[in-house]
């Protein structure tokens, strides 16, 4: 499975960023689809999941702010990022929990680098 990442950019506080995540792989049924984010010196963080059947859970500090959405038959999912903070700063990552033998697994994109200037 692999992950493209796309969107990041340089912003000032107050806009608004979309971010795209491409998968090179069929999106099954089981799958959870995420964005994660990792600011400089602190752990990688939620900021939201979304099942393929529509069940949405948001990161804390990004209710009413962000919004997930997907295409499953593209494989694609976006994050809209409005009323960004320049805490907001960090590489997101998209991802794929996916069911396997075993425990379920996790797949990662490359990172996109969002930058909020105050």
């Amino acid at each position: 499975v692999q992950l493209q990442a796309s969107g990041g950019g340089l912003v000032q506080a107050g806009g608004s960023l979309r971010l795209s995540c491409a998968a090179s792989v069929t999106i099954f049924t089981s799958d959870v689809l995420g964005w994660y984010r990792q600011a400089p010196g602190k752990q990688r963080e939620l900021v939201a999941t979304s099942t393929v059947s529509g069940s949405i859970n948001y990161g804390d500090s990004v209710k009413g702010r962000f919004t997930i959405s997907s295409d499953v038959p593209k494989s694609t999912w976006w994050l809209q990022m409005n009323s960004l903070k320049p805490e907001d700063t960090a590489v997101y990552y998209c991802n794929v929990n996916r069911r396997s033998v075993g425990p379920r697994r996790d797949y990662w994109g490359q990172g996109t680098l969002v930058t909020v200037s105050s």
